[in-house]
Formats: structure tokens, sequence, C-alpha cells
């Protein structure tokens, strides 16, 4: 079980694979002691053969991959696409397109919400996936033949959980509501990792308008050094860190050393000075550019809303067939309890027709829930 490690060899593969109408793909990385994945391994395979691809190999050029990537004229087929695909496009500028998610594809055939990888190989092409290697450092080389055949294992079932899901969207009628799940995937904005977006990830965790301005900037510090220096945003500033200086927002070196999560004489370096200058950044924020911490509020009952929704969701899932989780969030239904018109995606396309609407039906007292044989059921009053 060779791995490919030159060009020649990689042009001669994607020239066989691109022939077929599909191939399956996944790749090995390893993101521990970096902000970018570090690629070490790509899995490939077409209806009759499956490669290894070594992109740690010195003589070897990606550029018949990514080609490979972008060949409108085959589907690329991974499951749960999106950390694949943003390292193919973080090191080739390539979004895979056409695109098909068999994770996603799945929760639309109603096999449960983020199925697995070795579940859905188990449920469909009764196969056992060995998951001992798992947690390989796939950075090391030589790699054993037992990782290499996990590895391809990746691939070669993917073949089947392919075929048998994508013909089962043909016969319900739902393939188009997977081609509206890979527009996002297909996306470059979903991989986009700008700075000035970095306080999202922690918005929750402060409770004021000024200390949301000024994790705003120390935030945007912090991604914008570890993408400079390529390490983990932890090794630049841990995030408990972040948010007692946000909730703190110390004004001079003193002040700012004194807080117990911030590492002894950091505030004598130069990331001190940068922190204390985006702390003042922070604090001269205009208020009206701050985003508001509040959810909108809507009736006093919203709770009991909630939880009717809920129950009508869990009901729609279930008759039609399809992961809740794909229908609608928490987050969508707690909007959706507070607003008819809230800007949520089970309020548009396919999500609207198959659940959005009879949520809207059930809040105006125009669908009603009851129980038949034990099973929740709607009906129109």
């Amino acid at each position: 079980m060779d791995l490919i490690d030159s060009t020649e060899k990689l042009q001669a593969a994607c020239d066989r694979l691109r022939q077929h109408p599909f191939v399956t793909v996944d790749t090995e990385f390893l993101r521990e002691t970096t902000f970018y994945s570090k690629l070490c391994l790509i899995q490939l395979a077409s209806p009759d053969e499956a490669i290894l691809v070594d992109p740690l190999a010195a003589d070897l050029d990606l550029a018949p991959f990514f080609a490979l990537m972008a060949d409108e004229a085959v589907v690329k087929v991974f499951h749960s696409a999106r950390q694949d695909v943003e390292i193919i496009w973080q090191k080739g500028e390539v979004i895979p397109c056409p695109l098909f998610d068999t994770q996603v594809a799945a929760m639309v055939c109603g096999y449960g919400d983020s199925v697995s990888y070795e579940q859905l190989a188990n449920d469909i092409a009764k196969a056992r996936i060995d998951k001992s290697s798992r947690f390989t450092d796939w950075s090391h080389r030589p790699l054993s033949e037992h990782q290499l055949a996990y590895a391809l294992s990746d691939v070669t079932h993917l073949r089947t959980l392919y075929l048998a899901l994508a013909e089962e969207l043909a016969r319900t009628g739902r393939a188009s509501w997977v081609e509206e799940e890979m527009a996002v995937l297909t996306s470059p904005a979903t991989y986009e990792m700008k700075p000035e977006n970095a306080w999202m990830r922690l918005r929750g965790r402060v409770k004021k308008t000024r200390d949301l301005a000024v994790l705003m900037e120390v935030a945007a510090w912090r991604e914008q050094e570890a993408q400079t220096r390529d390490v983990p945003r932890s090794r630049v500033m841990k995030d408990d860190s972040l948010i007692d200086i946000a909730t703190h927002a110390p004004r001079s070196a003193e002040a700012l050393g004194h807080l117990r999560s911030v590492p002894n004489g950091f505030e004598r370096s130069r990331g001190g000075t940068d922190v204390l200058a985006a702390i003042e950044r922070g604090l001269a924020r205009d208020p009206r550019t701050i985003p508001s911490l509040e959810k909108p509020r809507g009736k006093a009952n919203n709770g009991a809303v909630l939880e009717m929704l809920k129950v009508l969701l869990k009901a729609v899932a279930e008759n039609e067939r399809v992961a809740p989780k794909i229908l609608a969030t928490v987050d969508d239904l707690e909007a959706i309890a507070a607003s008819d018109h809230a800007d949520v995606p089970s309020l548009r396309g396919w999500r609207y027709e198959l659940f959005g609407e009879r949520a809207i039906a059930l809040k105006r007292g125009q669908l009603a829930l009851s129980i038949e044989r034990g099973r929740v059921v709607t009906f129109e009053r």
C-alpha cells in the first residue's frame, strides 16, 4: 500500500479519477501546535480504485489534486466536509465543487443528528471501522500498513454511502434539500477567519456593552497574532485571560500585570503593549457600533411557546424521517417563538415548507397538537 509521493504519480492518478462521475475524499491533519491545519495525508477513491497521497513529500506539488477538486464534472464526496474543505481552501484556494456531504444527506434521510461515519458505514455498508488509529500522529513517517488501511477505509466505504444516500434522495425528491446545504459549504465566506469577527466565539461570556467593546478589540489582536505566528490561539493568550482583560479593562502596564490570569511579565512585553492599545481602542468605540448583548424579547409566555415548538419539531422530524437538527436549532426555535418573521433558516426554503409554516400556524392557533396511539400528531383548527 504505497503513498503517492511525486507530482508525476499524482497527476496520473488524478487523470484516472476524473474519468468517473464522483470521487470520495478525506484528509488527515494536525492542528495541535499550529493555527492553520497541517495537511498530512489525502485519501481519494473512485468506483474502481483508491489511493493515498503524501502531501509532506518533498517532490510533490499538489496542483493536480487542487485541479481535480475544482473539476465541476466530478462530484466530490466527503463525510462531515467542513474541516476538509477548510484545509483545501487554505492550501490551494480551491473549494471542492460540486460537493456532496454524506453527513448532511444522512440527516435529510432520517439517520439522526450529525451521524458519525462509523455509524453510517455500519448501518448502510454493514462495515465495522477499526477506530484504533483515530488519534494517529499523521505527520510521522513511515506510516504503518495498519494506519494506511485505516485511512483508506475512510474513502472506500464512503463510495457505498454516497450511492445509497443519493438513491434515497432521488427516491424521496429531497436532493435539492442537500444542494441547498452545500451552498453554504462551498462558499469561501464560510472559511474566512477575519480577526474582526473573533469576538463572536466568546460573546456569551461578557455581560456589559463596554466589556464587549474591549473584547472585540483584544480578540481581534489575538486572532491576528495567532494567524501571523501560525500558533494556536491559546498559545498567544487563553480565553480566560481575554475575558478577564475585557471585564477589568486595565489601562496601564501595572494594572494589566495585576490580573491573575495574565502570565507574569506579559505586561512588559510587546504583546502587553499591543493589548493596552487594543483596550484603548475598545473603550473609544462608538457605542452604536457595538452589537447588542440581549436577545430579542417577545411575549411573556415565550417559554411555553418554545416548548410547544420543540414538541412540534420532534413530531415533524419523526413523521418526515429527517433529523430535527437540520430542520431547526434551539436558537431558531427561540427566534420563532419571539417573532413570526425571524430571520432564520427554518422560515426559508424547504425548511419552511416542512416545518416553519407549521410552526407559525401553531403560534397563531391555526394548528393543534394531539396524541394518537402514543404519537404526537398535528391537525388544523
